[in-house]
C-alpha cells in the first residue's frame, strides 16, 4: 500500500480553533498607536529591550510535531504491520491519530488525565476507529512511537537562525514544555536545539502543566527572572498564551496556521523571523 505524506492534509490541531484560508500575514506588530509594543521606534527601544528572559514552547512552535509525527506514524504502520491488524487506510489512521492526540493533550493540559493515559490512549482510540480493541497493541504502538519520534529533526523555518540571532543579542533563552522529560531532551539533542537554552522546564520537573500558573512561577524561580523582563513565545492559545497571561507574563502567539482568535497577546507573529522585529 502506498504511504503518502499526510502533513498537508492533517493540519495541526493542538489549538482547538478554526483554521482560515491562506491569507496575507497579519500581526500585532509596530504601529504608531501601540503603546509599549512598537518596534523600531527610537523612543520605544528601551521598552522593548526590557525583555531579557525569553521562554519558548517546543512542540508546534520550534519543533514541527506534525511533520515529525507523520514520519513516525509511517514507521509504526510499517514496522508493526498495522495493515495486517486491520488498519487498512494509512491516511485515515494519521487523521484519526491527530484528532485523538489533540483532544487528549487538551485534557492533559487541564489535569483531566495522566501522562501515561495520554501516551497510549491516543493510540487505543485510533485503533477503535478501525474497530480494533487491542490495548496491548496500542501500548506497543505508543512505546514504539515515543522511541522513534524524538529522532526526527523537522523544524519550522528559521528556527536555528532566530535562536542564534537571539543568543548573539545576549537574550537568555529557556523552554517551558508540557512534553515528557525524556522525550523532550532527546528531541533537543537530535535536532541540535539544546545548545541554545539555559533552562528546560518540563511538566514532570515542575510538577505542573501549562496553562497552570504554577509552571510559570516555577520557571521564573529556577531562572531567576522577573515577570517584567520575561515573555512567553508559543503556538498554543490555551497552554502558552492564556497560561502566560494569567500568570502576568507577556506573550507572543506564534500563529503558524494563521488562525482567528479574540485573545489579545502582547504580539502575534506568523513566522519565526518576525521575532527579529521585536527583539532588536
Amino acid at each position: 500500500m502506498r504511504i503518502r505524506n499526510y502533513y498537508n492534509i492533517c493540519h495541526r490541531t493542538s489549538n482547538i480553533v478554526n483554521c482560515i484560508p491562506e491569507m496575507p500575514i497579519s500581526r500585532h506588530l509596530p504601529t504608531e498607536n501601540d503603546q509599549g509594543h512598537t518596534c523600531g521606534q527610537k523612543n520605544n527601544k528601551n521598552k522593548l529591550m526590557k525583555y531579557r528572559h525569553l521562554f519558548f514552547d517546543l512542540d508546534h512552535t520550534l519543533w514541527d510535531f506534525d511533520a515529525n509525527a507523520m514520519e513516525t506514524l509511517a514507521n509504526v504502520y510499517k514496522d508493526l504491520m498495522l495493515e495486517a491488524e486491520g488498519v487498512d487506510d494509512f491516511d485515515l489512521f494519521c487523521k484519526q491519530y491527530l484528532h485523538h492526540n489533540a483532544i487528549l493533550w487538551d485534557k492533559y493540559h487541564h489535569g483531566q488525565i495522566t501522562s501515561e493515559d495520554l501516551k497510549w490512549k491516543r493510540m487505543s482510540r485510533t485503533l477503535l476507529d478501525f474497530k480494533i480493541g487491542k490495548d496491548e497493541l496500542a501500548k506497543k504502538m505508543s512505546e514504539y512511537f515515543l522511541d522513534v519520534l524524538p529522532t526526527k529533526q523537522n523544524l519550522f523555518p528559521y528556527t536555528h537562525e532566530i535562536l542564534q540571532h537571539l543568543k548573539q543579542k545576549e537574550y537568555r533563552l529557556h523552554l517551558i514544555t508540557n512534553g515528557f522529560e525524556k522525550t523532550q531532551w532527546r528531541k533537543l539533542d537530535n535536532s541540535q536545539l539544546g545548545k541554545y537554552f539555559e533552562e528546560v522546564i518540563t511538566s514532570e520537573t515542575s510538577n505542573s502543566v501549562k496553562p497552570n500558573k504554577e509552571i510559570f512561577e516555577y520557571a521564573l524561580n529556577i531562572t531567576g527572572a522577573s515577570l517584567s523582563e520575561s515573555i512567553m513565545i508559543g503556538d498554543n492559545l490555551d497552554a502558552d498564551i492564556k497560561g502566560a497571561m494569567n500568570a502576568g507574563m507577556d506573550a507572543i502567539f506564534v500563529n503558524h496556521l494563521k488562525v482567528e482568535t479574540d485573545i489579545q497577546p502582547t504580539y502575534i507573529i506568523n513566522h519565526l523571523q518576525e521575532l527579529e522585529q521585536i527583539f532588536l
